[in-house]
């Protein structure tokens, strides 16, 4: 068969990270025979080669070269390259690694639009990824009309001929940002981009140890020269104008403001953060017009305005007080509606702990920071427009699945309120209110939230910050009450929103992978269930959410033998946010045990049981009593005590003395009567 992919791999002493990147390579869905795994080993000093050799030797499709070190990534991937034999290269690094699929999906989707690159859905494991990119598919995205831009790392399938035929090869040496001159270059020569992002295609993983060489403190001087190779292919395949500023935007934010905004600047050292802000300010200045900064958020416009006015002194106050910005949400209220879980709160940033304010004046908002005089001043004569667009602020929902880091936006209808701030004639707070519905079935872009915990957060996006927080500490007696487990589709799967500890926010259970399914009944008694005889039929309410009538299973487990008996039963929808449970009944087979009584609810996935707090007694006639768990328990617990003393004590009791044997009694008569004789 001819390699559909070639995954190139380079390779520096990773230890034991590269083990998750070997399974995931191993563990593809992809045969064998379609695909290749190049590591190629840059003079790691670990035990990587001899690891790499054993795995090349048991799997004809993983291959290892071995080389001289050449100090960074660029060489490795170049000599990966040449090597491969696949219609497309995927580049991965070794602490990272792919999902189960990945190969097999980004091909497909490649070949079906035609694509020179195609870019699959990443995430991030303590490091960041771009979320916009991959908020839905793009089957034919370019630099125009996609934000491809916000992702430069290399971790990307590219045709091969198509590398072929324009020379692409990456830097060499060690350097820094050989990847973004390569992707860069990629994007702006493709004829099209594939972006896929209703699968999550692969893991981008900081390691405990923080030895990722990106994770590396950089030279300014160094890492500002290889910058302005990005920008020299920018300006090579672009004309001045609109979409040249629209790229280089990305590098003046993600690169230079941002480096110089609060924490971020403020935990450098002092003689650091003068040196990188020293070579920011010649790159600014050097390379970008006005149309650059021009596009950047407010708050961003003015720190790219004091960096280009020279004014380090003002970008550390503007960084102090960013500092204290934090995003705060409140849930208001939560329920299930036609299998959606809707999600209403409202969102806001604050400061120090306080809303954050603004003042209108004339037809603008602008922000009302609390700087000194001097900082206001530097900032009034800037040239850029330090306004606040309040009518561009939003707050997304996110969906986040904690053991991989997934994370699916959720829809949001949103309305942006002006509260006046009392006692500050004319001064205002922004208010978000917003409602999302969450579809378990088709949250993941399409596809159905797998197993697992999905944490929620809200993500707010105003005047130049975009931070997230989670969403449930803070909320109202509404979503208290609609808090409630949810049976939906069918095979039904089950799906529990709940309060996590010890913070109370909202994450979702789906498919029971915490056993707190129970705790959802622990509030039910003996006054909430029926049982009827002849035939026997027990019904209960349950606190459950679920649409019409669905089947799940009663399970039965005697006291004294653990002995199970499961019974057919149905769950219909009453009460909003309520269920009956109605199950028949086998007393015969009952009779004259004390039974617990369990249930199992989910027909899609997992199938555990779900503890109830009852039990069911049932005597030797037939007659059945629902009591609660305690209770039988502790009545089981006596008698089993009881039964247990009695034991005891007749164990105890002195053993009657044995009777004497037929022969001895004769004797002892004769005798007695010869005795009597002699007399």
């Amino acid at each position: 068969m001819p390699i559909k992919v070639s995954v190139v791999v380079p390779v520096y002493n990773p230890g034991k990270y590269i083990e998750d990147c070997i399974a995931s390579l191993l563990s593809q869905s992809l045969p064998d025979d379609e695909y290749e795994a190049i590591f190629v080993d840059d003079g790691s000093t670990d035990e990587t080669p001899e690891r790499l050799d054993r795995l090349a030797a048991e799997h004809p499709h993983m291959h290892v070269i071995h080389q001289e070190p050449s100090g960074w990534s660029g060489k490795p991937r170049n000599v990966g390259m040449a090597a491969a034999k696949g219609e497309f290269i995927q580049f991965v690094d070794n602490d990272d690694w792919l999902g189960h699929e990945a190969l097999e999906r980004m091909y497909d989707y490649g070949v079906q639009n035609n694509a020179d690159v195609v870019v699959g859905k990443m995430a991030g494991k303590g490091r960041p990824v771009p979320l916009e990119l991959f908020r839905e598919n793009r089957p034919h995205a370019n630099v125009e009309n996609a934000p491809l831009i916000d992702s430069l790392t290399p971790h990307k399938m590219f045709r091969k001929t198509f590398l072929d035929k324009h020379n692409l090869r990456y830097m060499e040496g060690r350097r820094r940002l050989e990847d973004h001159v390569f992707v860069t270059e990629a994007y702006l020569r493709a004829e099209n981009v594939a972006v896929l992002s209703d699968y999550l295609c692969y893991y981008h993983v900081k390691r405990e140890d923080a030895s990722n060489a990106g994770f590396q403190r950089f030279d300014p001087v160094g890492y500002f020269k290889n910058l302005r190779e990005a920008l020299d292919v920018v300006e090579e395949l672009t004309e001045p104008g609109p979409l040249r500023d629209r790229l280089f935007r990305r590098w003046l934010r993600n690169e230079m403001v941002e480096r110089m905004r609060g924490q971020r600047l403020l935990k450098l050292p002092a003689d650091y953060r003068r040196e990188l802000f020293d070579e920011i300010h010649k790159v600014v200045v050097e390379r970008f017009g006005p149309g650059v900064a021009a596009g950047l958020q407010p708050t961003q416009q003015i720190v790219a305005g004091l960096i280009a006015a020279d004014r380090f002194a003002d970008v550390e106050e503007f960084a102090q007080w960013e500092s204290g910005i934090k995003p705060s949400g409140t849930l208001e209220s939560l329920g299930w509606e036609n299998g959606e879980l809707t999600i209403g709160f409202t969102a806001e940033y604050t400061s120090g702990g306080d809303p954050v304010t603004f003042r209108t004046e004339g037809t603008k908002d602008f922000l009302a920071p609390p700087l000194p005089k001097a900082s206001l001043d530097a900032i009034a004569t800037l040239d850029a427009d330090i306004s606040a667009p309040l009518g561009k602020s939003k707050v997304d929902l996110v969906v986040r699945e904690r053991e991989t880091a997934a994370e699916f936006f959720q829809p949001v209808e949103l309305t942006r309120e002006k509260v006046a701030v009392e006692g500050r004639e004319g001064d205002f707070r922004q208010v978000l209110r917003a409602t999302s519905r969450v579809a378990p079935l088709s949250a993941a872009n399409g596809a159905g939230l797998g197993a697992g915990i999905w944490d929620v957060l809200i993500r707010i996006s105003s005047c130049g910050w975009s931070k997230e927080t989670r969403l449930g500490s803070v909320r109202g007696e509404e979503a208290e009450r609609g808090r409630r487990a949810a049976l939906i589709g069918s095979p039904a799967l089950l799906v529990l929103p709940y309060w996590t500890d010890p913070y109370g926010n909202l994450s979702l259970d789906v498919d029971q992978k915490t056993k707190r399914m129970s705790h959802e009944f622990a509030g039910l008694t003996p006054d909430d269930v029926t049982v009827t005889a002849g035939p026997g039929r027990l019904t209960a309410a349950l606190p459950l959410q679920v649409q019409g009538e669905g089947e799940v299973t009663l399970k039965l487990k005697d006291f004294a033998t653990s002995r199970t008996v499961d019974v057919p039963a149905t769950l219909t929808a009453r009460e909003p946010g309520d269920a009956e449970l109605s199950a028949g009944l086998p007393l015969g087979e009952l009779a004259d045990r004390q039974w617990r009584l369990e249930l199992i609810l989910s027909s899609a996935g997992a199938r555990r049981p779900v503890a109830l707090p009852l039990a069911l007694a049932v005597s030797a006639t037939g007659d059945a009593v629902v009591k609660s768990l305690a209770a039988a328990t502790a009545a089981a617990a006596a008698a089993a005590a009881a039964a247990a003393a009695a034991a005891d004590q007749a164990a105890r009791r002195p053993a009657p003395r044995p009777a004497a044997p037929r022969s001895v009694l004769r004797r002892a008569v004769g005798k007695f009567i010869r005795t009597l004789k002699k007399k």
